[in-house]
């Protein structure tokens, strides 16, 4: 009996690190994916992949069912984030696409409708699986969604969101004793700061650019 007991905590002690492992790789890509995002760097995108797909397996283990499932969206818009930020540029001469802004008008109705989505999707998984804090957890996931498509059309708006995000995934990951995500989180929210301001600056000098060139 006790040496199934030591066992079981032996395997345990070895999952945790091996799991506490793979989680300081994913963190590491995913400041260095934030770092390069803040810079408009293209190669962003690669460190996002790869991080994601660590965080996939990551939150199935510890069942939040939402996250595991955003991170292989993640990965799918690292692939359309890389293409669209090489070519999805509207001027032909340009081969990087302009950082944007959007109405307000845009934002309230996208914060309405994704708001509606994730009631009902923290209901579906209240109900009908074992998902832990599955509101809190629908929550972030569907504004991590529609915030990660702003972030690969490069509207400036999308850092707003991250804040928000951020913030309430802290203690959702604290919950699950993610520790390290936790950390990163925090810090992502400095960077998120930055990161607008960054943007804001580029975009700018992009459209006094565009101004003076259309003035020659």
């Amino acid at each position: 009996m006790l040496a199934e007991i030591f066992q079981s905590i032996q395997t345990a002690i070895a999952e945790a690190t091996a799991m506490t492992g793979w989680e300081a790789v994913a963190v590491i890509l995913a400041i260095a994916y934030l770092v390069l995002a803040m810079r408009t760097n293209i190669w962003c995108w690669a460190a996002a992949f790869v991080s994601t797909a660590i965080y996939t397996v990551l939150f199935w283990k510890v069942s939040l069912l939402m996250e595991s499932l955003l991170n292989v969206y993640y990965m799918a818009m690292a692939i359309y984030g890389f293409w669209l930020w090489r070519y999805g540029a509207s001027d032909v001469h340009n081969t990087a696409s302009p950082i944007i802004s959007w109405s307000l008008k845009t934002h309230l109705i996208i914060i309405a409708v994704t708001s509606i989505i994730s009631l009902v999707v923290g209901y579906l998984m209240a109900t009908n699986t074992s998902a832990s804090f599955p509101y809190l957890d629908a929550l972030t996931t569907c504004f991590a969604v529609m915030t990660t498509y702003l972030v690969a059309k490069k509207v400036i708006e999308n850092w707003y969101y991250w804040m928000v995000i951020n913030s309430l995934s802290i203690y959702l990951y604290l919950q699950k004793g993610l520790m390290l995500t936790s950390g990163l989180l925090i810090l992502y929210l400095f960077m998120a700061v930055s990161g607008y301001f960054m943007w804001r600056k580029k975009m700018q000098q992009d459209n006094l650019d565009v101004n003076l060139s259309l003035a020659k």
